[in-house]
């Protein structure tokens, strides 16, 4: 028998069995978000589009799906500890609410220029923040001094197994829901919704071609996937602020290998356009990386026609200023 595409993975990286466990993990706490679709979408593609609103997940983005799975999956006197994890926004905010409903400590390391909206939900959940500037310092480096001095378990926002595997959650239920899909289009930063949703995928959907899609401003992904190696770049421009990593993780990154098809990249212009197609259209609020996916099919990036198409849309958690702002310009 040929071995699948998922029995050749390293040791220690997750595969679809840890998905499906993290689903039983989760299920009391994260929402099973819906499957929307949309005639217009379909008409102007010529494909039939379902899109996972991960918008309407708690705390606001399908991050909470791997922060809840992760910090389940501690020791108790881990979690007596705490947990400190760095991120532009919704994976601190997971991880602060995660933390909250399990009775959990979190820091949590956030760049100055966060959008203010996901600082102020950071603390609201219970989270401490520490501000860096993410042009000059290290988060990274930042997280692992602070787990040392404090004893904190760290828990990065994409290269966790324990994290892979929740968010993989969203495309196993997608799939329950829409049935075999002939492509699936997921967003791109560090690359942990990606390689969960591609081992999803490809256990309940053998036949589905898998894209990843960033900003064109902020590439490391795209150029990873077609070098073959890990390739870092200067922290991206983009308004797609979930997608401004500067390279891939080693854990996420051998998965995409593995299993993705390819990996495109939208406009922000384009970005702009898909969110006032989601107001206007179909009457939901989506941020700017939550847009990436759909952007790619909207916009013709992919062939779409007589196409099932899955669409992840990330998460829904842009300040209301800065959303006038885009649909104003």
């Amino acid at each position: 028998m040929t071995p699948s595409p998922q029995d050749t993975l390293a040791a220690g990286l997750p595969t679809y069995d840890d998905v499906a466990a993290a689903a039983a993990r989760i299920g009391g706490a994260a929402f099973r978000t819906p499957v929307l679709t949309s005639r217009t979408a379909d008409e102007r593609t010529g494909g039939t589009l379902f899109f996972k609103a991960e918008n309407f997940q708690r705390a606001g983005a399908f991050k909470f799906r791997g922060a809840y799975n992760a910090i389940a999956r501690l020791s108790d006197d881990a979690k007596r500890r705490g947990v400190v994890a760095f991120s532009s926004g919704n994976h601190a905010q997971a991880i602060a609410y995660a933390g909250q409903l399990q009775d959990v400590p979190t820091v949590i390391i956030m760049p100055k220029d966060a959008p203010a909206m996901k600082v102020a939900a950071t603390r609201g959940y219970g989270g401490e923040v520490v501000a860096y500037d993410r042009y000059t310092e290290d988060r990274e480096a930042i997280g692992r001094r602070l787990s040392q001095e404090r004893g904190l378990t760290l828990i990065p926002p994409y290269d966790h197994e324990d994290v892979i595997a929740g968010q993989g959650t969203a495309t196993k239920e997608l799939i329950e829901e829409a049935g075999p899909l002939d492509m699936l289009l997921v967003c791109v930063g560090g690359g942990g919704l990606l390689a969960g949703s591609a081992l999803a995928a490809k256990a309940l959907s053998p036949d589905c071609r898998i894209y990843g899609v960033e900003p064109e401003a902020g590439n490391d992904a795209q150029q990873s996937f077609r070098s073959g190696s890990i390739v870092r770049i200067p922290v991206p421009v983009t308004i797609a602020d979930g997608a401004q990593t500067t390279y891939v993780g080693g854990k996420t990154f051998p998965i995409i290998q593995a299993l993705v098809d390819d990996m495109l990249t939208v406009s922000d212009q384009q970005l702009v356009d898909t969110m006032r197609f989601f107001v206007e259209r179909m009457k939901i609020v989506v941020e700017p990386t939550g847009c990436l996916a759909a952007a790619a099919a909207l916009n013709g990036i992919v062939p779409c026609r007589g196409k099932r198409v899955g669409i992840i849309i990330s998460g829904g958690n842009v300040d209301p200023k800065a959303l006038a702002g885009f649909l104003a310009g």
